[in-house]
C-alpha cells in the first residue's frame, strides 16, 4: 500500500523543517548561553523528538507517504520556533 506523494510538497516540507529547526536551535542556544534555559525546556527537547519519531515511524510503516513521515517533525519545529520567537 504505497501512498501517492507529491515530490515538490515533500521538498517544500523539508525546506520548512530546515528553517524552523535552525530558528529553534538558535533560540535554544541563546537561552543556554545566557543560562536561562529551564529544566522543562530541556525535557521538551527530548520528549518532542521521541514523540515525533514514534509518529513518523508509524506513518512510514503504514505506507502513508513522505509528507506524513515528515509532518510530526515539521509541526513541532514550527511550533517551537513560533513559541520561542514570542518569548524572547
Amino acid at each position: 500500500m504505497e501512498a501517492a506523494t507529491d515530490p515538490f510538497l515533500a521538498f517544500k516540507m523539508m525546506a520548512q523543517l530546515t528553517l524552523a529547526s535552525w530558528e529553534t536551535i538558535g533560540h535554544r542556544f541563546a537561552l543556554m548561553a545566557q543560562g536561562a534555559c529551564t529544566i522543562s525546556e530541556y525535557q521538551l527537547m527530548a520528549s518532542e523528538k521521541i514523540e515525533a519519531l514514534q509518529l513518523s515511524t508509524l506513518a512510514l510503516l503504514t505506507g502513508r507517504g513522505q509528507e506524513e513521515v515528515v509532518k510530526p517533525y515539521l509541526q513541532r519545529a514550527q511550533h517551537n520556533a513560533s513559541r520561542l520567537r514570542v518569548s524572547r
